[in-house]
């Protein structure tokens, strides 16, 4: 394998940026140079959706939500997930 080549000294941000964009990644790193990297405070994206409960159910999610102390939809959110996952 050929040895990668040495990355330039960039004046400015666009500089850089235009380089980045039109270079091979392969040319100037080897994959044992890369370090696995983890993100523990990255949310997954959400998306606000409606839905139409009757009022009794509502009532018991709140209920049920107020028993483990926790935001009823956050309980709702985890039993769907639940349900995803056995479903």
């Amino acid at each position: 394998m050929k040895k990668p080549l040495k990355l330039p000294k960039f004046k400015t941000e666009d500089s850089e940026r235009r380089f980045w964009a039109k270079i091979d990644l392969a040319s100037y790193f080897e994959a044992k140079d890369f370090q696995a990297v983890s993100f523990p405070n990255l949310k997954p994206s959400s998306r606000a959706i409606s839905l139409r409960l009757p009022e009794p159910m509502i009532l018991r999610l709140k209920e049920r939500a107020n028993e483990r102390h926790v935001p009823y939809q956050s309980l709702i959110k985890q039993f769907i997930a639940d349900g995803l996952k056995t479903g």
